[in-house]
């Protein structure tokens, strides 16, 4: 009898230990390395946080020819110097949404992340973002599915896959469609790949991006996010854009853009900075550069 009821006290013990590693075990998502833990739960409702940056992500907006900390090479810099806000009144601009590789960093994203499982072995296949500009939505894949072709379509959220790596979830990101990346029309090519760190501590998550271009940028472009966790948060419903003539002046086929050429030397004199220091480019990104803006502050540069 006391061997009988030693047994069922040990099977009791191993059952309980059972179901308490299942407990404690970590979720796994399907990715290039196999099954993957999912290291930090990123699910639930996130509002952006004005701890950076309010001024050029908020409210007035970055000023034109305002290029700092941007390593944009000499195509980047002519795109960016002929833009001309009005193109956002142009019919098909006016429900344009926002590019993934703006959409995160545009004014005010009040985002929620979700799930899919899959409904039989019910293991995490992807996230969803949700709540981006115009209902440019987003996906990020888990399952370690490859990116399209190099000839396939273009959107404005592109194609997204996902990795846990050190604690970060690491999203590669292509076939976006061109758009600006800041709203003084630096710009951002089809031939963008981003790549992001979703890494949360707490009831902050931390957003990194990184772009890289070879159209028009030196080397990659680096910024970061911060978004709060934000239970109560609800996403409202999809804006309806009513398309109207804005512009009755314009011609059609016009274009509304600067000429080749134009500079915008406002914010270089009310911050009293030379031209070139705020015209951007790679070498401006490195403490090196201090020397030579000493310089140019000391000459007034050239305009």
């Amino acid at each position: 009898m006391r061997r009988i009821a030693l047994l069922m006290t040990v099977g009791r013990l191993a059952l309980v230990s059972l179901f308490t590693v299942a407990a404690g075990s970590p979720a796994f998502a399907q990715g290039p390395g196999g099954n993957q833990p999912v290291a930090v739960e990123l699910t639930g409702s996130w509002a952006m946080t004005n701890d950076e940056e309010t001024l050029t992500r908020i409210d007035p907006g970055p000023e034109l020819q305002n290029f700092t900390g941007f390593p944009i090479n000499a195509a980047g810099r002519q795109k960016a110097l002929a833009w001309n806000s009005t193109i956002q009144a142009v019919p098909e601009h006016q429900s344009r949404p926002h590019a993934a590789t703006y959409s995160m960093r545009g004014p005010n994203p009040a985002i929620h992340i979700g799930e899919i499982i899959d409904p039989l072995s019910r293991r995490l296949v992807a996230y969803t973002i949700t709540g981006l500009f115009e209902n440019a939505n987003r996906t990020i894949w888990l399952d370690g599915r490859p990116h399209p072709s190099e000839f396939a379509e273009h959107t404005w959220n592109g194609f997204s896959t996902g990795a846990w790596e050190n604690g970060m979830l690491h999203v590669t990101t292509t076939h976006v469609k061109q758009m600006f990346i800041q709203r003084n029309g630096i710009p951002a090519s089809p031939y963008t790949v981003m790549h992001e760190y979703f890494m949360r501590h707490g009831d902050r998550m931390i957003h990194i991006s990184q772009v890289d271009d070879p159209v028009y940028y030196d080397e990659p472009m680096v910024r970061t996010s911060t978004f709060r966790w934000n239970p109560g948060q609800r996403e409202g419903g999809l804006p309806h854009v009513e398309v109207a003539e804005e512009l009755p002046d314009l011609r059609q086929g016009d274009v509304p853009h600067y000429p080749l050429g134009s500079r915008h030397l406002e914010y270089a004199e009310e911050n009293k900075l030379p031209v070139e220091a705020t015209l951007g480019g790679g070498e401006t990104l490195y403490p090196e550069y201090q020397e030579k803006l000493k310089q140019l502050m000391k000459t007034g540069g050239t305009k």
